[in-house]
């Protein structure tokens, strides 16, 4: 046998067997990394250049979203409300606070406060706002309780995952599309979320796509 395979052959079984640790590694690392929150994002709060506060203008005063977010029902993608948006109410209110003072000077100067993105999806992502807004999708879903976060944080995964149980069952994650930005409504019970979700899906034909086109476009 000796003649038959050379004596490096006998190194062989261990090669593949360090081959096949070498790769079950990586894929277990990429596998959790992936699905860790440092990948999602989750938990993710960066300072920001105005430590704006969603509690107090969403929560406490009420303020509807869609002031300041004023193309989410009409464009693919959110908007970040500009310095005139705060100005209309700041030009009176706490006129000389020294942390609105980035405000004032991109009032002044049209420069943009340079905000931290907190929420993003990959650039391989196709994702449309006003697609899912407009079918029902609360502002709650994807972004959790905003109107009581002094600091915003990545709340939710945005996961392929994630999505995909959602494009897989819509019905439990719709709400009427008067609720919408009201991120404290809440259905009577799970009955009638279920009834609730069935109608939606079908008055609205809601069939979200599950294939890879559906997305990555």
């Amino acid at each position: 046998m000796s003649k038959l395979f050379p004596k490096a052959a006998n190194r062989l079984p261990l090669q593949i067997v360090i081959f096949l640790v070498l790769v079950g590694g990586i894929a277990t690392a990429g596998v959790t990394y992936y699905m860790t929150p440092k990948y999602t994002r989750v938990g993710y709060a960066p300072v920001q250049p105005v430590p704006f506060s969603h509690a107090q203008h969403a929560g406490e005063l009420g303020i509807d979203c869609r002031y300041c977010h004023s193309n989410v029902e009409k464009s693919g993608f959110s908007n970040v409300p500009t310095s005139q948006t705060c100005m209309n109410c700041h030009n009176q209110i706490k006129t000389q606070s020294p942390l609105l003072e980035p405000v004032r000077h991109s009032y002044a100067t049209g420069e943009a406060v340079p905000w931290v993105q907190i929420h993003s999806t990959p650039d391989f992502v196709y994702f449309n706002h006003a697609v899912h807004v407009n079918r029902g999708v609360s502002c709650w879903e994807c972004h959790g309780q905003i109107n009581q976060m002094e600091v915003v944080r990545h709340e939710k995964p945005l996961s392929m995952s994630w999505c995909l149980d959602c494009h897989r069952n819509p019905g439990p994650h719709l709400r009427p599309r008067d609720q919408i930005t009201n991120l404290d409504w809440r259905p009577a019970s799970p009955e009638a979320q279920e009834k609730l979700g069935r109608d939606l899906v079908a008055h609205m034909k809601i069939n979200p796509p599950q294939s890879c086109s559906g997305c990555h476009r």
